[in-house]
């Protein structure tokens, strides 16, 4: 085990320890695959900053260690990697800025945040359009996919591949949510929830009856706790490692939004770089995407299970009720398909009924 792994692992028992000794456990994750290839050539040396939005103990940090360690080990230590958490350094949006103008060189943003650049990635915001992990992956391994990171050429950002944020579910410190009723409040008012500064997502929670309210993922947990807002919806791992079971009473298995990260580089630094160099980090940053697609899948149940150790009040949605939701939601499907692009969703539609075949 290299000296970055250990590290990594390191920072991931004391990101758990301080949740609190009854709960210093972690889930049975996968070790990275072993680092294949040989050292390439002496190009110079290059130490890229990266920015990244979740904690320690998450699945896109550990990935991102991973992909520090094959750049390393594969140029003999000629190119490291420093990642930042906890948006340390920045929203998404604010993060790829900062790549644009060459102020840092990498950061690993929600594919939602990224639509002002690519108006195709839209289509992952669209409700209930991937029904399986599967499918998704499927789908982000596609020739489709290919071309919405191609778009990206001539942005200031270099985006290198996929991986998973995952299923987005809903919770919130009000009251239980079995059905867009209970979203909506009827006899009393509909929840509060942030969004990410997205106007599909925005649609997806006015369609359902909430007040949505944009906001960065860095100012959160002070909003909830102070009741700017009532919820916010995200991947079980993300509310888990982010610490929003203190302050937050009940969770929804609602399965709405599957969202990807993309990892991107600053055009600036791709552009600094020697092709073999360049070569390698692509192939780095696609198997560190599969990596981290395994530990999301690995981290997904197991951090339901201990939101609900830990208190929280989780719901599971029976197929009755995710209808209600799926019908509900039809309306941004009206708005929003022919802006995004009625035969890239058909294109999407057809690879996940492939994948299920």
């Amino acid at each position: 085990m290299t000296a970055i792994w250990r590290n990594a692992l390191t920072l991931v028992g004391a990101t758990t320890l301080t949740l609190g000794m009854a709960h210093a456990q972690s889930p049975e994750l996968s070790d990275p695959p072993e680092i294949e290839g040989e050292v390439v050539g002496d190009h110079g040396s290059h130490t890229l900053r990266m920015g990244i939005g979740l904690a320690e103990s998450s699945p896109q940090y550990l990935s991102s260690q991973y992909f520090g360690e094959i750049l390393e080990q594969r140029t003999d230590g000629r190119i490291t990697v420093n990642v930042f958490p906890n948006s340390q350094l920045g929203d998404d949006v604010q993060m790829m800025e900062m790549l644009q103008t060459g102020t840092l060189d990498m950061t690993y943003p929600s594919s939602s945040a990224t639509t002002g650049y690519v108006e195709e990635l839209a289509a992952f915001d669209l409700p209930f359009l991937l029904p399986s992990r599967e499918a998704a992956v499927a789908v982000m391994q596609s020739d489709v996919a290919q071309g919405m990171l191609d778009a990206f050429e001539g942005t200031g950002l270099k985006a290198l591949a996929f991986s998973e944020n995952g299923y987005r579910q809903l919770s919130n410190s009000a009251r239980p949510v079995s059905s867009p009723d209970d979203v909506a409040g009827l006899d009393v008012r509909g929840l509060s929830v942030r969004t990410m500064e997205n106007p599909v997502h925005l649609a997806i929670w006015e369609a359902l009856g909430a007040n949505p309210t944009p906001m960065a993922f860095g100012e959160l947990f002070s909003a909830m706790e102070q009741g700017v807002v009532d919820g916010q919806e995200n991947p079980w791992s993300t509310i888990l490692t982010s610490n929003f079971n203190e302050v937050q009473d009940y969770g929804t298995e609602t399965r709405h939004v599957y969202t990807p990260f993309i990892m991107m580089l600053s055009e600036r630094t791709w552009d600094r770089m020697a092709p073999e160099y360049q070569e390698l980090v692509l192939e780095a940053a696609r198997q560190s995407a599969e990596y981290e697609i395994q530990l999301s899948a690995e981290y997904d149940d197991w951090s339901r299970d201990q939101l609900a150790e830990r208190g929280m009040e989780i719901t599971r949605l029976d197929d009755e009720q995710l209808a209600a939701f799926q019908e509900a939601v039809q309306p941004v499907y009206e708005e929003w398909a022919p802006r995004i692009g009625e035969d890239l969703i058909a294109d999407i539609q057809k690879i996940v009924e492939e994948s299920s075949n």
